[in-house]
């Protein structure tokens, strides 16, 4: 088949998935179990749209050993059917290649080092000593600071600022407005006023991370903020400096992380969760969204903190009830006490 057109037989060998149906049946696209139609893939993970599988249109679906009985159409059956949509729908996405070379009107120190292979777009600034690696390419209005290294096939979208001693790996993808190695929150508080304590570290980011869109990363005090390779950060997310993040680990929107903390390896963090500052998390940690970390989590598992949504009058009592816990439990302990005696 030409290019971006695939027939369900080689979908299926491209990706070791065994398929059900008509092989020679021609894919060009990918869509929703409800909006799909003949030449377009879609996928089935959640037992929730098992109504909408019954009537799908779309060409092929990706499904479970399970639910193939319930697919009225070609079918590629798979382990994880997200995972393989995943992989599949890569197929079909279309992005412009950014062409090697340095737009005219970017500005390039004398000290920096562009490698030929690299593509620099309009406006963007590369301050001395900074490193574009083969194949990196910068966007619109890039800014990347003294001592920055962008690694080799890394993207900065559009409007990236890396301020300064900067390394990201290979592979990095950076969306549009996220500022990394910024200043750190460091202050010391000199009996009526603050002074600000210098941020001497820099920002390291492993192999294939991606950080979304205005998401901040400030740069450590003294020793550099690290994320491993793979981490995957979504929009308006904070990373504090000095923390460290394990390998694998994501974090949902408007996520915080204070600072010096450690989080391992293979954690999952949820929308506005917090961690609070020099608190470790053990690997393969769930935080559940807008929960708060206040100690340190020893152990893998899935943790949540705060009130769940309730009808606004049954909060009021709640929290009026709330202030008289403490009161609460010392007369219930001291009935239990007096229970005892008997």
């Amino acid at each position: 088949m030409s290019a971006n057109h695939y027939t369900v037989a080689e979908l299926a060998e491209r990706f070791g998935l065994a398929f059900h149906g008509e092989g020679a049946h021609a894919i060009d696209g990918v869509g929703t179990l409800a909006g799909a139609g003949p030449s377009q893939l879609s996928f089935l993970s959640n037992s929730k749209y098992g109504a909408q599988l019954a009537a799908t249109r779309a060409g092929v679906v990706v499904l479970r050993e399970q639910d193939l009985a319930s697919c009225p159409v070609n079918a590629l059956v798979a382990r994880d059917p997200y995972v393989a949509y995943a992989q599949i729908a890569a197929l079909f996405e279309h992005r412009a290649g950014a062409a090697p070379g340095i737009h005219p009107s970017a500005v390039v120190a004398p000290g920096a080092r562009v490698a030929p292979g690299a593509s620099v777009g309009p406006g963007c600034v590369i301050e001395d000593g900074a490193v574009i690696e083969d194949g990196a390419v910068l966007g619109p209005h890039c800014i990347v600071g003294p001592d920055c290294t962008v690694g080799a096939q890394s993207q900065l979208v559009a409007r990236v600022t890396l301020v300064i001693r900067v390394t990201l790996g290979r592979r990095v993808l950076v969306h549009p407005g996220a500022v990394i190695g910024s200043d750190g929150f460091g202050l010391a508080f000199d009996r009526d006023h603050w002074i600000k304590v210098p941020q001497l570290g820099g920002v390291r980011i492993g192999d294939d991370c991606e950080i979304g869109a205005n998401t901040t990363i400030d740069r450590g005090a003294l020793e550099d903020t690290v994320l491993e390779e793979d981490v995957r950060l979504d929009n308006q997310i904070q990373i504090a400096h000095n923390v460290h993040v394990g390998a694998h680990t994501a974090m949902a929107g408007c996520a915080a992380v204070a600072g010096s903390a450690r989080i391992g390896r293979y954690c999952l963090i949820g929308g506005n969760a917090g961690v609070l500052g020099h608190l470790e998390v053990a690997d393969r940690v769930t935080i559940t969204a807008k929960s708060l970390v206040t100690s340190s989590i020893r152990e893998p598992g899935e943790y949540s903190s705060g009130v769940p949504l309730q009808d606004n009058r049954q909060w009021r009592r709640n929290a009026a009830r709330f202030k008289h816990l403490d009161e609460y439990a010392r007369r219930l302990a001291a009935l239990e006490k007096d229970s005892n005696n008997e």
